[in-house]
């Protein structure tokens, strides 16, 4: 009877000692994988925030600096601070996609968008997130959204996208791509407003403190 209880006891004590190395294994192995993902994260925002001085500069111009994480986030959303045109300004400035290859210029062509946007949409008396979309819908956006309440959702960019595919239905289709996520709403992206405030969140999380003065609202 007390070599049965000895073995149980046994039993029980290797049990507890792999759960325990199980755990430790298990531990090792992620933190490695948690490190790199959040340099991972941390990376993702290099390629903007190297404008960050320009934008900052260009911004100032305005008096509106305070605004330098949440042109951060547009940058991050429109190209990853990628490329020519890394505000994505051309179609804002009546040029074709693309067209603008200087990304100083890109600079303050977005920025000047975005102040009109800006302007505007306290005028109007809208919310900041419906100025985020107008960046991306046009400043018509905003009247739109003033007609409906003032406030942005993601089902009234969906009402004004269509508005504007019907418009041009040939222009605006997706590439034809049926399984692209904003067809048949193929006239901007409907969750760009959302997509730049959580980048908002992000990079200023990652500014620092003296150059982190606001969270994107008016």
């Amino acid at each position: 009877m007390k070599r049965k209880r000895k073995k149980r006891v046994k039993t029980i004590f290797v049990m507890v000692l792999f759960i325990f190395a199980f755990f430790i294994v298990l531990k090792a192995i992620r933190s490695p994988l948690e490190v790199a993902n959040r340099l991972n994260e941390q990376d993702s925002y290099d390629n903007v925030k190297k404008y960050e001085p320009f934008l900052r500069k260009e911004l100032a111009k305005y008096q509106l600096q305070n605004y330098t994480p949440t042109l951060l986030a547009v940058m991050q959303q429109e190209s990853k601070g990628e490329g020519g045109d890394p505000m994505q300004a051309s179609e804002s400035a009546g040029l074709k996609p693309n067209a603008i290859q200087n990304p100083e210029e890109s600079i303050r062509r977005g920025v000047k968008h975005f102040q009109r946007a800006l302007t505007y949409g306290k005028k109007e008396k809208v919310d900041f997130a419906t100025v985020i979309q107008a960046y991306n819908m046009g400043i018509g956006y905003i009247d739109f959204v003033k007609k409906h309440g003032g406030k942005h959702n993601e089902q009234l960019a969906k009402q004004f996208s269509l508005i504007q595919v019907h418009k041009k239905p040939d222009q605006y289709n997706c590439g034809g791509d049926k399984h692209n996520f904003r067809y048949p709403y193929c006239y901007g992206d409907f969750t760009y407003s959302t997509k730049v405030m959580e980048n908002i969140k992000s990079i200023t999380a990652s500014l620092p403190a003296s150059k982190n003065q606001t969270d994107g609202s008016f």
